[in-house]
C-alpha cells in the first residue's frame, strides 16, 4: 500500500512538473499582479520615463467600475503571440479580482472585461506623444454597460485557427445540354461578330461605289 501511495505521489510531481515547465511563468504577469496589490497601475521598468503615473492613477480612480493596467510590451515575439487581449484575459485570471484589465503598450491600448457586465472597445490608437492618461481615458470611455450579458470569465487560451478550405473545386459535370449550351452560346457571339462585320463591309463597299460613279 505504502508502495502504491509513493508512486501515485511520483506521478503527480512528473505531471505538474511538466506542466510547469510547458508554460513558463510571464514576469509580465507576476509584476502586475503584485504591483496591483496595492495599486491598480503597474508600469514596466522600460515605460517609466513615458508614463506620467499620477495623472493615470487619477483616471483609473474615477472609472465607474474597477480598472486594472498595465503598461508593459507586448508583441508577436512574446507568449501571447500579439494576441494583447489574451496577455490582458491571463493577467485577469491571475488577479482573480472582477474588473476591466487593461494593457498599454505606450500606442495602442486593449483591455476585457473580466466577470463584469460591461463590453470593451476591440482597441485603441493614441496619437503622436499623447499622454497614457488621456490614452486611457479614450479607451474607458469605450467601455459600455451591457444589459443582457452574463459577467464572464475573460479569455486565457488563444483562439481557434480559421477553418481553411482545402476541398477541391470540382470540375464541371459534363452533359449533353451543357455541351449544347456552350455550343450555342458560341454560335450566337460568332453570328453577333460576323453581322456586325458585314454591316461594316456594306457601308465601306457603298461609299467606294458612291465616289466611283461620282468621278465617271
Amino acid at each position: 500500500m505504502r508502495r502504491l501511495v509513493l508512486l501515485l505521489a511520483a506521478t503527480v510531481f512528473l505531471l505538474t512538473g511538466t506542466a510547469w515547465a510547458a508554460t513558463p511563468a510571464d514576469p509580465r504577469i507576476a509584476g502586475a499582479v503584485a504591483v496591483w496589490a496595492e495599486r491598480p497601475l503597474y508600469v514596466d521598468p522600460d515605460f517609466i520615463s513615458v508614463t506620467d503615473s499620477a495623472e493615470t492613477l487619477r483616471v483609473i480612480s474615477g472609472a465607474e467600475f474597477p480598472v486594472f493596467v498595465a503598461v508593459v510590451p507586448s508583441g508577436e515575439w512574446f507568449p501571447e503571440k500579439g494576441d494583447t487581449e489574451l496577455l490582458a484575459g491571463r493577467m485577469a485570471a491571475a488577479n482573480g479580482k472582477p474588473g476591466v484589465y487593461v494593457v498599454m503598450d505606450g500606442t495602442r491600448t486593449e483591455g476585457v472585461a473580466h466577470q463584469l457586465d460591461v463590453s470593451t472597445p476591440s482597441w485603441t490608437y493614441g496619437e503622436h506623444d499623447q499622454p497614457l492618461s488621456k490614452q486611457l481615458t479614450e479607451f474607458l470611455d469605450g467601455v459600455e454597460k451591457s444589459r443582457y450579458s452574463t459577467p464572464e470569465p475573460a479569455r486565457t487560451e488563444p483562439l481557434p485557427p480559421e477553418p481553411e478550405d482545402s476541398s477541391p473545386r470540382k470540375p464541371e459535370k459534363f452533359t449533353v445540354g451543357t455541351a449544347i449550351g456552350h455550343g450555342l452560346g458560341g454560335v450566337f457571339i460568332g453570328l453577333i461578330c460576323g453581322a456586325f462585320l458585314g454591316v461594316i463591309a456594306l457601308v465601306v463597299a457603298a461609299q467606294a461605289r458612291a465616289q466611283k460613279e461620282g468621278r465617271a
